[in-house]
């Protein structure tokens, strides 16, 4: 057992170095940006540092963990703990947030707000993946919240207030709702009242108050993995934030959601979860094909990418919803993978929108002749989104979907038509992205523009999207990379539901 409170200062590092950002002399914003990336470095050195050497991977139980009394009246504890499962999208929460703090460079309006909110969103987003506790995963995610809106609402685009509110509204509802499900689970679901993640998951329910329960968490979850009906916060919150926060939002803020519905609702609440997982699985299909078509219908480019992934995110829905552990394999890959493509295809749209200022697929045309680095990396992305075979987005589609047609669960004649449907959605996927580079690279729109001096993609945005690329190119040829992570925990996890 390791004593040194690793996890601790992994979480409170971020927001801490943050706060200290106010003291800094302000000589321009050459020394805060440089501040922020170098703890973001930091922090990620320390994630791997503690992953590396403390990290057995073989072991499916919680490691790391750290139990600290906070409030002694309502047995309230600081309980941090990783395991297999939250190891993954912690790696990639440091991985992202580093590459938006370095694609943050144009902010120059307010910047120590800006990036103290960066990195408050990182304390934030380390603290919900790692908590052990109900009520401490309850404050994590809420601390998620508040930096996410003042980043709509002051650096957003032109209908700034109007998404940043919506996106409030959306979350803010959702989270009510996680936190009547939080306080229930703890004060009902056993003898004392107890909010602790294991001992809760040790326990059987009585099988209708594990149904309230869960459509409780269910609903607090698909605000934020967006789940149709619950999706329309996303498109605009993406059409008008500003792309590194677009990066987070894409790349971590949705995985969230994927990540309480395997954490909480599978693991806490098995029962309900078999009786709810044929409707999660209809419903994912459906968002499949319904975000691939309405994001064929999209003129704004940053929308037409936010609806493609809603569109991936069914795969995440189908993957939990098929109890295998082949299924929930796929989606802890796809959820990984997905992180990165969306991530890079945001920081792409927003550097294509700083040279040409435009935002309407129907204005642009003839960019590749201007821009034919941002051209290259645009298309390796999309080809990397369209699930291309060797780039991780395929690799993760193909496990979902030997997980459905293996599961055990269901009917044959459900399974082929679910197939069926996902296969649609993987036949609609390239016909958008390909329409989207079609109308911004192809053609001779822009070919004489007046002031048509355009900057190719200059050493710093090179990097990014090279770094992005790189771990997708890896995941697709060897995916044992993130599967050898969570493989053991998601054994741990899927026989909870054969053993009863």
């Amino acid at each position: 057992m390791n004593y040194f409170p690793w996890l601790t200062i992994i979480v409170l590092l971020p927001i801490f170095a943050g706060s200290l950002i106010f003291f800094l002399p302000h000589r321009g914003n050459k020394v805060i940006r440089w501040y922020t990336i170098c703890i973001c470095l930091l922090e990620l050195l320390l994630i791997t540092y503690t992953f590396f050497y403390h990290f057995q991977l073989n072991d499916p139980l919680t490691q790391l963990t750290e139990d600290y009394k906070w409030i002694h009246f309502f047995d309230f504890y600081w309980r941090l703990g990783i395991d297999g499962l939250s190891i993954g999208p912690i790696l990639l929460t440091g991985f992202i947030t580093t590459l938006a703090t370095l694609a943050a460079r144009p902010v120059t309006r307010d910047s120590r707000l800006f990036h103290f909110l960066m990195l408050a969103m990182y304390s934030g987003q380390i603290g919900s993946f790692s908590s052990r506790d109900l009520l401490l995963f309850f404050i994590m995610w809420e601390l998620e919240l508040i930096p996410v809106y003042l980043l709509l609402s002051m650096w957003g685009g032109k209908k700034r207030l109007y998404s940043a509110t919506k996106f409030i509204l959306y979350t803010a509802g959702g989270s009510i709702f996680l936190l009547i499900g939080v306080l229930g689970i703890g004060l009902y679901g056993s003898n004392e009242p107890t909010l602790n993640l294991e001992t809760l998951a040790n326990q059987s329910y009585p099988v209708a108050l594990e149904i309230i329960f869960y459509i409780g968490f269910l609903i607090a979850f698909a605000v934020k993995l967006p789940i149709i009906p619950l999706h329309t916060w996303l498109p605009d919150t993406h059409g008008e934030a500003h792309y590194s926060t677009c990066m987070l939002l894409a790349g971590i803020l949705l995985k969230m959601g994927a990540y309480g519905l395997v954490r909480i609702n599978m693991e806490l609440l098995p029962h309900a979860h078999s009786i709810f997982s044929p409707w999660l699985i209809i419903v994912g299909a459906i968002q499949i094909i319904y975000a691939a078509l309405t994001s064929l219908g999209q003129r704004n480019l940053k929308k037409r990418i936010a609806y493609s992934s809603v569109s991936h995110m069914g795969f995440i829905i189908i993957g939990i919803g098929s109890i295998t552990d082949t299924g929930l394999n796929g989606a802890i890959l796809q959820i990984i993978s997905h992180g990165f493509i969306g991530a890079a295809l945001f920081f792409l749209a927003g550097t294509s929108y700083d040279r040409i200022r435009l935002v309407y697929l129907d204005e642009m045309g003839g960019m590749a002749i201007h821009l034919p680095k941002i051209f290259t990396m645009f298309s390796i992305l999309s080809m990397a989104s369209l699930a291309l075979p060797g780039m991780s987005g395929f690799l993760a589609e193909l496990i979902v979907f030997f997980g459905i047609i293996t599961s055990q669960q269901y009917l044959l004649m459900p399974k082929i038509l679910i197939t069926f449907v996902m296969a649609i959605g993987m036949i609609l996927t390239p016909i958008y992205l390909l329409s989207m580079l079609r109308q911004m690279f192809y053609g001779y729109k822009l070919f004489n523009v007046p002031n048509s001096y355009f900057f190719d993609s200059g050493p710093r945005e090179l990097f990014v999207s090279i770094s992005i690329l790189l771990p997708i190119i890896a995941i697709g040829i060897y995916p044992d990379f993130v599967l050898s992570l969570s493989v053991d925990k998601v054994e741990a996890i899927i026989s909870n539901y054969f053993y009863q």
